[in-house]
C-alpha cells in the first residue's frame, strides 16, 4: 500500500482551502491557528512546494494546492455523505434542520410544540446557521430560507409562499402619530432602521410603493433581523421584514404594519440535497405551506 500523509494534515489542508482562511480552518475543527500551520508545513515539506500564498486577510492556493484540493475536497465529502448515511440509518436518527437564527427564534420555535405534534416522527433537531445554503462541513437534512432563484447548485428546493416585506413600527413610537398623518411618504423624512443583513429590504419596498429608494435615510443598523424587529418592538423606530416574521406581533398588537407589504422576487423555500432522499421532507413541507398561509 502505497504511504499517505497524515489524515490531521489532510483535514487540515481541506478546511483552510474550503474556508480560505488558517483562522477559520482552526476554529471549525476546534484546534489552535498553530495546529493548522503546523499540519499544513507537514504537507509542504513532503511536497517539496508551498500549498497556499498568502492573500490580504486570507490565503490563496497556489498551483500545487488547487490540484490537491480537487483531490482531497471529493474525497471528504463522500466521507462525510457515508458517515451521514450511516447516521441517518438509525431508527433514531433525528431530521437536522437548518435555518437562519431570525427565522427559527421569530418562526420556527413559537410553532415548534404544534409542528411536533402533527409530525412526532420528524424528531426535529434546529441547526441555526445565518445562511444555511452555503457548503459547509456539515449539510442538514433540509434548508428553511428566504431566497430567490437562481437556487444554488446541489439542492432541491420546495417553494413554500412567497415573500412579502413591509415597514413595522410600535404602537409606543413617539413619532407614530405624524407618520399616519402623512403616510408612506412620511418615511423619506424617517431615520430607518435596518439591517445589514439584507441592505436591500428598504430600497426594494419603497421601489414598489414608488418612492425614491436614494431619498431614504437609515438610522439604527443591526447585525441580524431578529435585533432589528426587537428594537421595533421596543419603540426605537420603523423596521422592515417579512410579514410572516412578524404576523405574531401584528396579532397581538405589539406592532403595526400601517404601509401594507409588498412581494418581493424572493420565496419561503425548504431546501434538500438532491443527493439524499427523505419521505418525511415532503410532510414537513406541506406543514410549512399550510402554516406560512395562515
Amino acid at each position: 500500500m502505497r504511504d499517505l500523509p497524515s489524515l490531521n494534515a489532510l483535514r487540515a489542508f481541506e478546511a483552510t482551502a474550503r474556508l480560505g482562511s488558517v483562522g477559520r480552518a482552526a476554529e471549525e475543527l476546534h484546534v489552535t491557528h498553530g495546529a493548522i500551520s503546523r499540519q499544513l508545513r507537514v504537507l509542504e515539506e513532503a511536497l517539496g512546494q508551498p500549498l497556499f500564498a498568502r492573500q490580504g486577510r486570507g490565503v490563496a492556493l497556489t498551483s500545487i494546492g488547487e490540484q490537491l484540493r480537487d483531490r482531497v475536497s471529493g474525497a471528504f465529502e463522500q466521507l462525510r455523505d457515508g458517515w451521514a448515511d450511516l447516521q441517518r440509518g438509525r431508527a433514531d436518527a433525528p431530521f437536522v434542520l437548518g435555518c437562519a437564527g431570525s427565522l427559527l427564534a421569530r418562526w420556527i420555535i413559537p410553532r415548534l410544540e404544534r409542528l411536533e405534534r402533527d409530525i412526532p416522527e420528524l424528531r426535529l433537531h434546529l441547526s441555526p446557521e445565518e445562511d444555511p445554503l452555503l457548503p459547509r462541513h456539515a449539510e442538514p437534512d433540509a434548508a428553511l430560507a428566504l431566497a430567490a432563484p437562481p437556487w444554488p447548485p446541489g439542492w432541491q428546493v420546495h417553494v413554500l409562499a412567497p415573500e412579502r416585506i413591509g415597514p413595522v413600527v410600535s404602537p409606543r413610537y413617539a413619532g407614530l402619530e405624524r407618520l399616519l398623518e402623512c403616510g408612506a411618504t412620511a418615511l423619506l423624512d424617517e431615520d430607518l432602521l435596518h439591517t445589514r443583513s439584507r441592505p436591500q429590504a428598504w430600497p426594494a419596498w419603497a421601489q414598489a410603493k414608488g418612492m425614491a429608494a436614494q431619498s431614504l435615510h437609515y438610522g439604527q443598523g443591526f447585525t441580524h433581523l431578529f435585533y432589528l424587529l426587537e428594537a421595533a418592538v421596543a419603540g426605537l423606530g420603523v423596521a422592515i421584514a417579512p410579514m410572516q416574521l412578524v404576523q405574531d406581533d401584528l396579532d397581538a398588537g405589539r406592532l403595526l404594519a400601517p404601509w401594507g407589504f409588498q412581494q418581493t422576487a424572493a420565496s419561503w423555500i425548504l431546501a434538500t440535497p438532491q443527493h439524499r432522499s427523505d419521505n418525511r421532507v415532503d410532510a414537513l413541507a406541506d406543514w410549512m405551506r399550510n402554516a406560512l398561509s395562515t
